[in-house]
């Protein structure tokens, strides 16, 4: 375990303490010292008394906290798994979480078990901007209305159909366009390819299109991506375990709280410019759509369809729609740069099936060593290695084991992206994963980057068509390679996804 977490679980410990001696000098009495005593103990004869899945042995106030590396608890969560099995219980604080690894264990609980662990956890960061609205992090019976609202709706505007697949070549040609502009020169293009991938979501739930060095979007981009990245640092983990401590500390807490504020306003002007402009017979976007319901639903608007849902509902669809698909095109690059062998193989199945047409989806399933790459692209990059929490509904007996009702479900998705049972080189960027004996293209049950069951992506069907047609555009077009002595590195960077670190790349048109 690091320093820095060795650190923060002594900090802790004394936070607290110092929060029940105040409280112990405030009120002139020991009850609480007992309280926090009795809940230490409650919870270790409830998992011996309950059968809960096994564990490491929770210390008093900062429960297992002491074993898991806050930088890098993917590495923490791998080592616990090899000691204690698919299924086993840690305790942030008193907080209790049961984590689930490998692929029949995670199947089993989101598809066999989908009732039972499709509710959602409550994290402390969320719930104070949100409150429970929208539906990434939403429950009950508004997650129920929002999610059929949204997904019926990109149905609608045109997701999976011929509609949403020309939008997508449109960006491409502007993205084409603008590599081209740099001449084979080295550029970094991280907020180049969240700004293409960014301008697909803006044109469904907004109806506009920005340019890609337009201010605005820029700002948004810049804003969700460092909502994302603070939202695994340590000072906000332990925000969501000791909320009432933490919360009067300076710390990225309180700067993702900030910056979810700015985005708010900045939606909050997109909405009163649509509502003036709304024409419930002609609904041009998500915006207008949900608009629309909201005075259907009249005299009783407040039911589900207000403003407030609306404002994070919009935010989960542009920070779920944006920063996971433009990071694995940023991995896809970087590995075609690592990889110039297999590069120029999909290069060659690009020249042999499309040539220098247009591609269109339906080409996928002519081109089984592309569709093996990009699938690779997903396994390998691993961009969320952790699930958003999910919480069990209800009690429920799962595998031999008794998992109390509420309790917060942490799906360690790179254990089944890197699952040794159903992948021979699971550490290893592989296309031949996905590829049989004879070169055909070869489904496999443990791929699931956009997880199972209730609380899949909105956006899967979305992303793999952004996915394929932005990859066979580039390479199409453009040879992907490093600067001239430049190393290149495959280690991502730690956060709620796992982006590659900063690099340069040169795109040198194909003649």
């Amino acid at each position: 375990m690091c320093t820095c977490s060795v650190v923060l679980a002594l900090l802790c410990i004394y936070l607290n303490v110092l929060h029940v001696v105040n409280e112990v000098k405030k009120r002139s009495y020991v009850p609480l010292l007992v309280c926090v005593c009795e809940q230490h103990l409650h919870n270790v004869l409830r998992s011996v008394d309950r059968n809960l899945p096994p564990g490491p042995k929770p210390l008093p106030l900062i429960g297992n906290l002491h074993l898991v590396d806050l930088w890098q608890p993917y590495d923490s969560l791998k080592q616990l798994s090899k000691k204690y099995g698919s299924i086993f219980t840690i305790y942030s604080g008193t907080k209790r979480s049961v984590v689930l690894c490998g692929y029949e264990t995670v199947k089993d609980a989101l598809v066999n078990h989908a009732e039972a662990f499709s509710g959602r956890a409550r994290m402390q960061i969320l719930q104070d901007y949100s409150q429970g609205y929208g539906v990434s992090f939403s429950d009950d019976e508004n997650w129920k209305v929002m999610r059929r609202f949204i997904l019926s709706t990109l149905r609608d505007f045109g997701m999976g159909k011929t509609i949403i697949e020309n939008k997508i070549n449109e960006e491409c040609d502007c993205l084409v366009e603008k590599l081209h502009s740099y001449k084979g020169e080295p550029f970094e293009n991280t907020m180049l390819m969240n700004s293409a991938i960014a301008n697909i979501i803006i044109s469904i739930v907004i109806g506009e299109r920005f340019d890609y060095d337009n201010p605005r979007i820029l700002r948004i981009i810049y804003l969700i991506n460092e909502i994302l990245r603070l939202f695994a640092h340590p000072i906000t983990l332990l925000y969501n375990t000791f909320p009432s401590v933490i919360r009067w500390f300076p710390g990225s807490h309180k700067t993702v709280l900030k910056y979810m504020e700015e985005l708010r306003l900045f939606f909050k002007e997109i909405f009163i410019n649509r509502k003036k402009q709304l024409d419930i017979n002609d609904q041009q976007n998500v915006i207008d759509a949900f608009l629309a319901k909201q005075q259907a639903e009249k005299p009783n608007p407040e039911l589900y369809f207000h403003d407030q849902n609306l404002r994070i509902l919009v935010t989960d669809v542009f920070a779920g729609g944006m920063e996971t698909t433009s990071t694995t095109l940023r991995w896809g690059l970087l590995l075609m740069m690592k990889y110039p062998e297999i590069q120029k193989k999909v290069q060659d199945e690009i020249e042999e099936v499309i040539g220098s047409a247009t591609p269109q989806a339906e080409h996928r399933k002519l081109m089984p060593y592309t569709d093996a790459v990009i699938h690779e692209i997903q396994r390998f990059s691993d961009i969320v290695p952790i699930a958003v929490p999910h919480a069990t509904t209800q009690d429920v007996i799962f595998r031999g084991y008794f998992i109390p009702k509420g309790t917060e479900i942490i799906t360690f998705l790179t254990s089944v992206l890197k699952d040794k049972a159903h992948f021979e080189k699971p550490d290893e960027f592989y296309p031949q994963h996905f590829l049989d004996s004879e070169g055909k293209f070869v489904k496999k049950e443990a791929f699931i980057p956009f997880s199972l069951g209730r609380r899949s992506c909105i956006g899967e069907n979305l992303a793999k068509m952004e996915l394929f047609l932005f990859i066979i555009r580039l390479l199409q077009n453009f040879t992907f390679q490093p600067p001239p002595g430049a190393e290149l590195d495959i280690t991502p960077v730690i956060g709620s996804t796992s982006p590659p670190k900063p690099h340069c790349m040169c795109a040198v048109p194909r003649k």
